[in-house]
């Protein structure tokens, strides 16, 4: 049974009136159920579709001692520009405050720069400590593959000169 605005409200609805139900359109979505059809569980459940689509990541995730010196520096830079504007403020306003937020500005961009190369050096660190993934077009991964490509043949040559002067003959032709 359909309530108008009155059957909602409380209001006594008319007694004689016949309840006009308007035509239902056909459901623009297939997970919208059509009126008058009737929908089983697993039929809604086989339509659901999700919000939105999980993609991977296109870069990995910053290791955590990185991140948490990031979220640091980030913090600390936030805090050095609220004080640098409140410097700024107060000394266009002749206010008192002008100079202590002045050298709390100051401060701020020292402790802020620590926090950068904080951030700099902890990455550094943890590359160091745990290597770098190269990925398959890496330069650096190419030049690696050739010095040992250079070292396996020095050593393969210097094998080889091994083995003539243990023959014998003191690196001597056979004939004069």
């Amino acid at each position: 049974m359909l309530m108008g605005t009155a059957g909602r409200s409380g209001a006594p609805a008319d007694e004689g009136a016949a309840e006009v139900t308007a035509p239902v359109p056909e459901a623009p979505d297939r997970d919208v159920p059509v009126a008058g059809r009737e929908t089983r569980a697993s039929e809604r459940q086989s339509a659901y579709r999700p919000l939105w689509r999980e993609e991977p990541a296109r870069r990995r995730r910053l290791p955590d001692p990185v991140r948490t010196a990031a979220v640091r520096a980030v913090l600390v830079v936030a805090v050095t520009l609220i004080l640098a504007m409140v410097a700024f403020l107060s000394t266009l306003a002749e206010s008192w405050l002008a100079f202590p937020m002045v050298l709390a500005s100051v401060a701020g961009t020292v402790v802020a720069t620590w926090g950068v190369l904080d951030v700099w050096v902890t990455r550094q660190v943890w590359n160091q400590r745990h290597g770098v993934v190269s990925e398959p077009s890496s330069t650096a991964r190419a030049m690696r593959r050739e010095r040992r490509r250079a070292r396996r043949q020095a050593r393969a040559a210097e094998r080889g000169q091994e083995r003539i002067g243990r023959r014998g003959g003191a690196g001597q032709l056979s004939h004069p």
